[in-house]
């Protein structure tokens, strides 16, 4: 099993800026990738930015230049740097691992419980 701890939500005004963190622990070997997603209301849930073991990145359009995902793979921990918050970013922020499957090419995917993160006007 997999444990993920997230932390750095909150309510900031647009134009502000957030951090987020998420630490890995029990059955960690073998991470192929650490990333970030989130749910608004209404709408389902969806990627935001990954981060794999070599540091390639992956992010949304909607946050490419504002947002910056990092990973520190000692210490399984993944962060998320988020700037120049919109109104729109607003929704409930998921940690996500993903680790190798029972064969070549498979994967499987792991969640913490999620964090509010709320922009004001």
């Amino acid at each position: 099993q997999v444990q993920l701890v997230e932390s750095g939500g909150g309510l900031v005004q647009a134009g502000g800026s957030l951090r987020l963190s998420c630490a890995a622990s029990g059955s960690i070997s073998n991470i192929n990738a650490m990333g970030w997603y989130r749910q608004a209301p209404g709408k389902p849930r969806e990627l935001v930015a990954t981060i794999s073991r070599g540091g390639s990145t992956n992010y949304a359009d909607s946050v490419k230049g504002r947002f910056t995902i990092s990973r520190d793979n000692a210490k399984n921990t993944v962060s998320l740097q988020m700037n120049s918050l919109k109104p729109e970013d607003t929704a409930v922020y998921y940690c996500n691992v993903r680790k190798p499957g029972p064969y070549y090419g498979a994967t499987r995917d792991y969640w913490g419980q999620g964090t509010q993160v709320t922009v004001s006007t």
